[in-house]
């Protein structure tokens, strides 16, 4: 949809121009910013039918809906931004109940005096990951808060999506004997924030692993009937996402710390940091629990896939009441992975 000359005279200055109170307040210049910023982006036919709402069809069988709230500082970063990373946080929670993506929304709360050009970079960069990943945004909401009031721009989206016939997957079906892998290295996301943010460089470029999933999901999927649980460890990281799946299984987990995969330059400035690569938080990889004898088989559908080939086989699933996550480390001890006490990262996505 092209903006209309005529309801535009001018059109928006994005290259100098700021948000103001008036982008909000739903008169001309609001519907400008929508037009000619946020639908030239995002464009597809159920966003141009102009509606409050996206109306559309769907066949039959369970459906999906995740929503997720995008406060990550800074903005842009290595290997992401806000923008894309919205679109692949949500359709990475829908793709791990075993579900294939339709559509997503988006709201914005803009802070006045936003850059226009930074605005219109993460929407591109939105707008860009959703045609990328085959899931259109096809409505949305945007809001002004006063100056002060925010930090420049806070993303909602909601995704939905449909389960095949016959797949339950589900964060309460692990079971003893099941395998855990992950489809690759840990702690890229938050490590390449907490680089950005404080303007450390290091030998080697540590970028964030924000990406899709649905694809690689979709082939295991395909691939295997009989896949208990699948997990993004975003926030948290490795070890939270196992504390939740152990707590909401009843099931403790014994891991193998030398089969977890963590680059040398990550772990290198977990060092520095003062962090630990297993609580950082990842934002485009999987954590997949399935029995046993079907490990080597999901191991090498992950390593097919381009978002999967640093995945492993990293420990099992093991009946323990008090649901502990364990792992033997390379000194041949053994560690429980606890919860955290206290949020390692703020503001990381």
């Amino acid at each position: 949809m092209n903006a209309n000359p005529k309801r535009f005279p001018v059109r928006l200055n994005v290259k100098k121009g700021v948000v103001d109170m008036s982008h909000g307040a739903g008169g001309r210049a609001m519907a400008q910013l929508i037009e000619e910023l946020f639908v030239r982006h995002f464009d597809n036919a159920l966003l141009a039918q102009g509606n409050d709402q996206a109306a559309f069809d769907v066949a039959g069988g369970r459906m999906v809906m995740s929503v997720d709230g995008h406060v990550i500082s800074p903005l842009f970063f290595p290997g992401g931004d806000i923008g894309s990373l919205a679109v692949h946080g949500t359709l990475n929670d829908v793709a791990t109940a075993g579900a294939r993506p339709l559509y997503l929304s988006a709201g914005f709360i803009l802070e006045e005096g936003f850059p226009l050009r930074d605005l219109e970079r993460i929407v591109a960069s939105m707008g860009k990951a959703s045609r990328e990943a085959g899931v259109p945004v096809v409505t949305g909401d945007t809001k002004v808060v006063e100056r002060g009031k925010g930090d420049g721009v806070f993303i909602t989206t909601t995704g939905v999506g449909i389960v095949p016939d016959g797949v339950t997957i589900s964060g309460d079906l692990a079971r003893p004997g099941d395998a855990v892998l992950v489809s690759g290295t840990l702690g890229d996301h938050g490590v390449a924030i907490m680089s950005s943010r404080e303007n450390l460089s290091f030998d080697t470029s540590i970028e964030s692993d924000s990406a899709a999933l649905h694809g690689l999901v979709a082939d295991l999927v395909d691939g295997i009937d009989t896949i208990h649980v699948l997990r993004d460890p975003t926030r948290g990281g490795l070890a939270t996402t196992l504390n939740e799946i152990a707590s909401q299984s009843g099931v403790g987990m014994q891991l193998d710390e030398e089969a977890i995969p963590v680059k040398p330059a990550v772990e290198a400035a977990c060092e520095l940091l003062g962090l630990d690569p297993l609580y950082v938080a990842n934002e485009g990889k999987l954590v997949c629990i399935l029995p046993g004898d079907r490990a080597d088989d999901a191991l090498a559908i992950m390593q097919a896939h381009p978002l999967g080939k640093g995945a492993a086989v990293i420990g099992e699933v093991v009946e323990d009441e008090h649901g502990f996550v364990q792992m033997r480390t390379g000194f041949g001890g053994n560690r429980i992975l606890d919860w955290m006490s206290s949020e390692q990262l703020p503001r990381i996505c």
